[in-house]
């Protein structure tokens, strides 16, 4: 142990740089993993000569893994999504399956391996597809509601699958129809146990859990139920996936679901960051020069197929088949299960070792290249399927740039706040037009007689048919930072006396998008503090007069006295806004302080880059100190300013450096 200890040092040291590095270039966490284990592995590094322990952990990883699947999959939601879900995601899976299984024949493999590689490359990657999707906010769109429904059929057919990889590797006499069918049998009584477990034992148990306020117990309990009920599977002879599969099921219609899936995931993210190294470590770099022309093909066949498949699928249901291009184009990966299958189907010699490295070559292969794929799905799609403009029928176009309407107001993004602003325009007859990029939201709001055109208002023949030349005022709604601030700057180089007005809901962010051209800003979580200010000082007496003096001279000065906060234990901040959002920090001057005896013009507070938002003595604020002022023993200095300056700042108040 003792000498593994600087080997596991230096494994997480590449880890952490690893994840960074990948994070930084666009890539899931997954390639990061799996490029740590290749390092590690015997043919590099080889800094393990026994792996087995580190794949017992890495077999936990799985157990918590599968227990989250379960937490996250909502029966409602399949059922919602059943014609989908039933018809294109099991057609996808049925399909690509045999496909699959067929062109593993004919290459030589016998029919059980065959079945598993088939089942490996009919999965997708939940992970990243969802994640992406998310991240440019297409996660509504008809094309990504179809990759979610075949993700959805995928995930339900991974327990499955965990299952069967085992029984096919049995050598025995009996037939496998049997194997399976003692399988399902012990199947159905492991389901009854858990389930009457689920109902009448564990909410009583976390009830009382919950009531007892200690979060330790809490994480404890949820790691003791994952762990039991996978053992239990293990013990009927099961995969302990399913244990914890089924476990994560039976709590996830709990009212303590999201507590569940907050406590395990930093051990199953950790213990799946170590199965993913050990899934890197069977890469066989020393037969990789000579299968990198098969793992070429082979990433361009499962590719191309995949997305055919799918688009057959699609077509059999009579989808739109433009959405169906797209959605194959996000699905064409293989997924982290395809490497779950492939190391089980490995360690129970079902496939040889060069050729599960080979597939987990095509594998990181296929993976490394989806973010991009998932971000120009539309457009190979729309060329795939020869169509020139996205969901144009039925859609009405922006009028062309001799319409009469003039002195209206340009709404750019008709979404929630879009659609209020709208509203109230119509009742002081205002007119106003609005474009929007969602062919959805378009298509529901004409139908309702909205003036509201589809369009990409980064597009100067997009903003001139829409009259800006006409307009009184631009108003810019969508939440998307970069693509507001390439659209102001495009305005205002256009009518630089045209007003634009900007919602936002970073407020940290204000000064890029005025620096860029907007007029004024309006950040809502400011402008909701400001509406509270003022009925807090309207209930408390304050002339309506003295509180919209007030209220105008925070917005002229763009919120200035409201910037800032103090931060608590439980305030949450992630790693991006530290660097621009403003904190507010006290100091208090102790004897030996560098900053007593010295006057505020002497520390030259300016230059530390941060605020002084008030100075208090002996319990007393005083109004507005000058710069001649001498801090003395006890004085209170309230500083605002970025995390790293505030920080910076009190060093040097306290310490003189």
């Amino acid at each position: 142990m003792h000498g593994n200890l600087g080997n596991i040092l230096i494994l997480m040291s590449v880890a952490v740089a690893a994840v960074w590095l990948f994070k930084r270039i666009n890539l899931p966490p997954i390639l990061a993993y799996l490029f740590c284990g290749i390092l590690a592995g015997p043919d590099l590094l080889a800094l393990f000569e026994n792996s087995e322990d580190m794949e017992i952990f890495a077999e936990l990883g799985i157990v918590f893994l599968l227990f989250s699947l379960g937490l996250e999959f909502s029966l409602p939601k399949m059922l919602a999504m059943r014609h989908l879900v039933f018809g294109v995601g099991l057609g996808q899976m049925v399909i690509t399956t045999m496909v699959f299984t067929g062109l593993a024949i004919l290459c030589g493999l016998d029919n059980k391996a065959a079945l598993v590689v088939g089942g490996m490359i009919a999965l997708s990657s939940t992970a990243i597809v969802i994640k992406q999707t998310s991240d440019l906010g297409i996660l509504n769109t008809p094309r990504a509601q179809i990759a979610v429904s075949i993700l959805l059929l995928q995930d339900l057919a991974v327990v499955p699958l965990l299952i069967l990889v085992p029984l096919l590797a049995v050598d025995s006499e009996q037939s496998l129809a049997l194997a399976i069918s003692f399988a399902f049998l012990k199947g159905l009584i492991v389901v009854g146990i858990l389930m009457s477990v689920g109902k009448w034992v564990l909410p009583k148990v976390f009830s009382e859990v919950a009531r007892t306020r200690t979060d330790e117990l809490f994480v404890l309990t949820t790691i003791m139920v994952a762990l039991m009920a996978a053992g239990l599977a293990f013990s009927f002879g099961l995969s302990m996936a399913l244990g914890a599969f089924l476990a994560g099921m039976m709590l996830g219609e709990s009212q303590y679901k999201h507590q569940l899936e907050a406590d395990i995931r930093p051990f199953r993210d950790i213990l799946m960051g170590l199965f993913f190294i050990t899934i890197g470590m069977r890469l066989e770099l020393h037969s990789l020069p000579g299968q990198i022309h098969w793992a070429l093909i082979g990433l361009v066949s499962i590719v191309a197929l995949k997305v055919l498949i799918i688009r057959i699928s699609a077509m059999i249901f009579n989808l739109d088949k433009k959405d169906a291009w797209a959605a194959g184009l996000k699905l064409c990966q293989m997924g982290e299960f395809s490497f779950v299958l492939a190391a089980l189907a490995v360690d129970h010699n079902i496939l040889s070792s060069e050729l599960g490295s080979l597939l987990l070559t095509i594998g990181v292969m296929s993976m490394a290249i989806t973010p991009w794929l998932v971000d120009k799905s539309p457009e190979f799609a729309k060329v795939i399927s020869r169509e020139k403009e996205f969901d144009a029928s039925g859609l009405e176009q922006v009028p062309n740039q001799n319409s009469d309407i003039s002195d209206h107001v340009l709404i750019f993004g008709f979404g929630r706040v879009g659609q209020s602003v709208s509203r109230l325009l119509k009742t002081e007859a205002i007119p106003y037009m609005v474009v929007d990029a969602d062919p959805v939201r378009v298509q529901e709001s004409q139908s309702a007689g909205e003036p509201v055109y589809f369009g990409d208002v980064k597009q100067k023949d997009i903003l001139r048919a829409v009259g800006i030349e006409r307009a009184k005022l631009v108003l810019i709604t969508f939440d998307q930072h970069e693509k507001a601030k390439s659209v102001i700057q495009l305005v205002s180089s256009l009518y630089p006396e045209l007003p634009i007005v900007v919602r936002t809901r970073k407020d940290y962010r204000m000064e890029e998008l005025l620096d860029s051209g907007a007029t004024q800003v309006v950040p809502e979580i400011l402008e909701g503090s400001l509406m509270l200010v003022t009925q807090v000082l309207q209930l408390s007496g304050v002339p309506m007069s003295r509180i919209l003096k007030r209220v105008r001279k925070e917005r002229k000065g763009h919120y200035g006295n409201m910037h800032g906060f103090f931060p608590g234990e439980t305030t949450e901040l992630d790693y991006v806004k530290q660097d621009k959002l403003e904190f507010m920090h006290a100091v208090i001057l102790t004897n030996d302080a560098y900053a007593v005896g010295k006057s505020l013009e002497d520390l030259d507070i300016s230059q530390m880059r941060i605020s002084l938002r008030g100075l208090r003595r002996n319990n007393t604020e005083l109004p507005d100190p000058d710069e001649n002022t001498v801090l003395q023993v006890g004085d209170v200095l309230v500083v605002a300013g970025k995390p790293r300056r505030v920080e910076s700042a009190e060093r040097l108040l306290l310490e003189g450096h």
